[in-house]
C-alpha cells in the first residue's frame, strides 16, 4: 500500500516529533526532510558549493551530530532558497513519499511542492513565543550558549526567509488540516493528527 502524510509547519513547532510518533503509530516509515537541507547547509558553511553539496550528498551526512546548531539552521534555511538545491533534493522527497508501506514526510513545501496529492496534509504550528522557548531549551539542553532574545531573532528571520522565498514558499497547503500546539502538550498533538490519518485510511480503505 501506498500512502502518504505530509506534515509542513515552522521550526520548533513539533512537526517533527509529531511526524515521528504519527509514523510509529502506523508502521509508516519517516523522513525529516528538514535534514537533507541542513546535511546541505552544513557542507556549504565546510566550504562546499551550494549545488555540488546538494547533488552528492551522502546517507553519513544525515548523520552528522552538528546539524541541530543555530548557525547550521540558518544555513539550511539560506541554502533551502536555491532553486538548484531544492530541484536537486525534490526527487529523492518524491521516491521516499511513494514507497511501499506508507511514508511520513516532514518539512515546509511537502504538501505545496513535493506531494501536493498525499493523502494527508497537516501544517504545524505555534506561536513565535513558545516555539522561540522550545528551541531555546533544546539548544541550552545540549550544551549551546544562547540566549532566548537571540533564538528568537534567528527564529523570525528564518520564518521570514522560508515564508518569503521566490521557490517554494513555506505555506499551509488549502486543504491541510491545521494543529497549533502552542497550547497542547505533544500527546494532545499526536492524537488529533492519528485521527485525521486514520480517518483518511479508512475513507481510502472502504
Amino acid at each position: 500500500m501506498k500512502f502518504t502524510v505530509a506534515i509542513d509547519g515552522p521550526a520548533a513547532a513539533g512537526k517533527g516529533t509529531l511526524s515521528k510518533r504519527v509514523a510509529e503509530e502506523f508502521g509508516f516509515a519517516h523522513l525529516d526532510t528538514g535534514l537533507l537541507y541542513r546535511a546541505t547547509g552544513a557542507r556549504v558553511l565546510a566550504g562546499a558549493d551550494s549545488v555540488e553539496a546538494a547533488t552528492s550528498l551522502e546517507p553519513e551526512d544525515m548523520e552528522r551530530d552538528d546539524l541541530r546548531t543555530t548557525a547550521v539552521a540558518q544555513a539550511a534555511s539560506k541554502v533551502a532558497a536555491i532553486p538548484e538545491v531544492r530541484a536537486a533534493l525534490v526527487q529523492f522527497q518524491r521516491d521516499f513519499a511513494r514507497r511501499e508501506g506508507g511514508a511520513v514526510l516532514d518539512g515546509r513545501d511537502i504538501g505545496t511542492v513535493i506531494c501536493p496529492d498525499a493523502d494527508v496534509k497537516l501544517f504545524v504550528t505555534a506561536s513565535d513565543a513558545v516555539r522561540a522557548e522550545r528551541r531555546y531549551l533544546e539548544l541550552s539542553a545540549n550544551g549551546h550558549e544562547v540566549t532566548r532574545e537571540g533564538v528568537l531573532r534567528d527564529l523570525t528571520e528564518r520564518d521570514a526567509r522560508d515564508r518569503d522565498r521566490e521557490t517554494a514558499p513555506m505555506a499551509a497547503a488549502e486543504d491541510a488540516v491545521v494543529i497549533d500546539t502552542s497550547d497542547m502538550f505533544i500527546h494532545d498533538a499526536v492524537a488529533a493528527a492519528t485521527r485525521v490519518v486514520r480517518a483518511r485510511l479508512k475513507a481510502v480503505s472502504d
